[in-house]
């Protein structure tokens, strides 16, 4: 069955997740820097078959755009036209980055890594891929 990919776009750096076999269940993939994204999705997509990205759409408490989005809309310009085959979904972000946070507390890791963002980024990516997958049959 092909995989679903999420993407929790950042000017800096790009957290991605990935579900299994069966698209039920979000695994954290890795964290790339922005201006290497689509080198290292084209490798994914050698090794898997993917049938959408999914991209955080960052909304903000009165539902208006984030300021980011701007960026996001012309990411996803570049991302269509490097893999005009595969869908492209936006999925509320809102308080993925707080929950992300609180996840890492939970699990018990170190204070000296929480700070990192490369474990933020990919935590975020795979809170919006598990939501995205829990809201499909909706």
């Amino acid at each position: 069955m092909p995989k679903i990919v999420a993407l929790d776009f950042g000017l800096k750096r790009i957290g991605l997740a990935i579900t299994d076999d069966l698209n039920i269940i979000a695994s954290g993939l890795d964290t790339v820097m922005t201006h290497e994204i689509i080198p290292f999705l084209k490798d994914l997509t050698k090794k898997f078959e993917i049938q959408t990205f999914v991209i955080g759409k960052p909304v903000q408490k009165d539902n208006t755009p984030s300021e980011i989005e701007y960026d996001i809309l012309k990411f996803i310009k570049i991302l269509h036209k490097a893999f005009p085959d595969i869908n492209i979904d936006r999925y509320d972000e809102r308080f993925t980055s707080v929950i992300a946070h609180k996840t890492i507390i939970s699990s018990g890791i170190k204070k000296s890594k929480r700070n990192n963002k490369l474990i933020v980024d990919k935590i975020s990516a795979t809170i919006i891929l598990q939501s995205y997958l829990e809201n499909l049959d909706k």
